[in-house]
């Protein structure tokens, strides 16, 4: 089978943990290890997340006073370079034999795209609300609630194309792993003569995983996170971890925007458009996960809903 992977923040930072090299390996090793398991029988192709890493960047570059901030789609490559470095490495620790690639990618959004007007996207670390109130002030950023803290938020538009997908294609042939679209690629836009130029935005790397899931027409679509399923009502008496969904079932249900909802519509997207199966679920169980033990199953075949324990509604 031919199978994307979108790796979380979990995959190199967990929720609380120190912004360190030496953290993001360790993480990307225990990526590495259940992401091995489904290279040696699979065709793969891996994204991944960076808001972290690129809000560090973006920190990094407003203390240096002597140049201009450096622009977020710059940082993204960046972040594209540093943790496809750290993930290729480490998948290739385990799997000595394999053919791996890390590839720059370039992913066209749409100028006039409303996100620029409403800035949604978390990067960076979390601040206090003081915090995230004076650094708002001192660099024009935008901030909002996230969690326990604040973050700065930024435009995430909707990716339209992948400009490399061509080249992902060619390489997938050739049997070689690939490691693409990190942090939901570089956003540029397509200026009325035909040339690109990168803008201020970071792409919801869900949404650009779903995409390159699409373009490349995989057979398992992959979203690996911090927590082991998709649950209906989240955090309240009562909550139930889902199974197997139905795209049209699922997509009735409600869920947080600022977690889980993106990952359910890129899910029911990518099944729809592809009829693929997509999984959602934990890190740890990623094998299990696309063989439908784990997890949530999103499917063009399922029944309705069901949860775990129970049959389908």
């Amino acid at each position: 089978m031919r199978v994307v992977v979108a790796l979380g923040g979990n995959a190199l930072l967990r929720r609380g943990q120190a912004l360190t090299a030496a953290n993001q390996r360790a993480n990307v090793r225990v990526a590495a290890g259940a992401l091995a398991e489904i290279a040696r029988k699979h065709d793969l192709i891996i994204s991944h997340g960076n808001g972290p890493q690129v809000g560090l960047l973006a920190l990094q570059s407003a203390a240096f006073k002597n140049v201009e901030d450096y622009p977020l789609d710059v940082l993204g490559a960046e972040t594209e370079g540093m943790i496809g470095y750290i993930i290729e490495q480490e998948l290739a620790n385990e799997l000595p034999d394999s053919d791996i690639a890390t590839l720059l990618t370039q992913i066209e959004v749409a100028a006039n795209d409303p996100a620029f007007q409403a800035p949604s996207k978390p990067i960076g670390p979390l601040y206090t609300k003081s915090e995230a109130e004076r650094l708002a002030a001192t660099h024009g950023w935008a901030v909002a609630p996230d969690g326990s803290g604040y973050r700065r938020v930024v435009p995430s538009p909707r990716p339209r194309r992948i400009f490399e997908i061509s080249v992902i294609e060619l390489l997938v042939n050739k049997g070689v792993i690939v490691i693409c679209a990190g942090g939901g690629g570089i956003p540029v836009v397509v200026r009325e003569d035909g040339s690109m130029i990168g803008v201020e935005a970071v792409v919801d790397k869900d949404r650009a995983s779903a995409l390159l899931a699409c373009e490349l027409k995989a057979d398992a679509f992959l979203m690996l996170t911090d927590v082991a399923a998709v649950w209906d009502r989240w955090g309240e008496p009562g909550a139930r971890a889902i199974h197997h969904a139905a795209p049209g079932a699922i997509r009735a249900m409600s869920f947080d925007p600022g977690s889980m909802a993106p990952k359910v519509e890129a899910a029911c997207n990518f099944a729809e458009a592809i009829g693929g199966i997509v999984g959602i679920g934990a890190l740890n169980d990623a094998a299990a996960i696309l063989r439908g033990e784990a997890g949530t199953t999103i499917a063009i075949g399922a029944e309705g809903i069901s949860f775990h324990g129970t049959e389908p509604t």
